[in-house]
């Protein structure tokens, strides 16, 4: 099965990977997603220079709303804006909920 997947996707270079705008933010509000077709929260991550940006998670079945507040995540914010139902998703919050080893600066960008 790792050996199918692993052929159906295409190498990148270095160079593609360092176009990928990887950092990290602080969560400033969390909100319920009832329209969401799997459990889900509406997120606004501080991201320090590049503002704050909001997204769809589907993490509520991992987290409580409270939690995730004042919390330092990582998320990919250079992708196109993707219509998740009636809601706009500005970054990619990245799916395993990488959190940074210590706190830093919102918007440093991790590699």
């Amino acid at each position: 099965m790792i050996e199918q997947h692993l052929q159906n996707t295409a190498e990148i270079s270095w160079t593609d990977f360092e176009k990928v705008l990887i950092v990290a933010g602080t969560v400033t509000k969390v909100e319920p997603f009832p329209e969401a077709r799997q459990p889900a929260w509406k997120v606004w991550v501080d991201f320090g220079p590049y503002g704050e940006k909001k997204t769809s998670a589907q993490i509520a079945a991992l987290y409580k709303a409270e939690d995730l507040i004042e919390r330092q995540i990582v998320g990919v914010i250079n992708f196109p804006e993707k219509q998740i139902g009636p809601f706009r998703s500005q970054f990619l919050l990245t799916g395993f909920l990488t959190a940074t080893e210590r706190p830093v600066p919102n918007g440093t960008r991790l590699a």
